[in-house]
């Protein structure tokens, strides 16, 4: 079972520092992007919007939320790298739709990945997320094509038209 609950400074310089990924996968390391590793290490710009995801009191990884209205919140999430590509994704997924579900009741959730993440949008896709648009971003010393997604709450009786 996950437990998820604010990040701690501890828990954010483990990820930061010591969770590397291997391949083309060495692009989601926080050391990458020296404007995201500061925020993300800034307990301030943090504020409260990062959830570490525990099982059996070990680190597994990460949600952050970023509230864009009443309606819709825009995530980011991370899996400690010694787990991913072993078909636990989608459990860890969905466990962190259910949190984000109770915790902040939106009829929307919205993401971004790099469309190089086939795994990740397979897992995306599977859970119920929809592709929106693609666009290109300066990061990590070059740019690269990202996909936007989106998560329409089942009981959401609201139209996805701002998108």
């Amino acid at each position: 079972m996950y437990h998820f609950q604010l990040i701690t400074q501890e828990q954010a310089e483990e990820i930061a520092y010591n969770w590397h990924y291997d391949g083309m996968y060495g692009f989601y390391d926080m050391e990458e992007d020296d404007e995201d590793l500061a925020a993300f290490l800034d307990s301030e710009q943090r504020n409260n919007s990062i959830f570490a995801v525990t099982e059996k009191n070990q680190l597994i990884g990460f949600f952050s939320i970023n509230k864009i209205d009443n309606d819709t919140i825009d995530i980011g999430l991370g899996l400690r790298p010694d787990l991913t590509g072993q078909g636990i994704g989608y459990i860890f997924l969905t466990n962190g739709l259910k949190f984000l579900m109770e915790q902040f009741s939106p009829s929307f959730i919205t993401l971004a990945i790099a469309t190089f993440n086939i795994r990740a949008i397979k897992v995306y896709r599977k859970a119920g997320f929809k592709e929106t648009t693609t666009f290109k971003q300066l990061t990590n010393g070059g740019e690269f094509e990202f996909m936007n997604m989106i998560y329409t709450h089942p009981t959401s009786k609201k139209s996805v038209d701002f998108i």
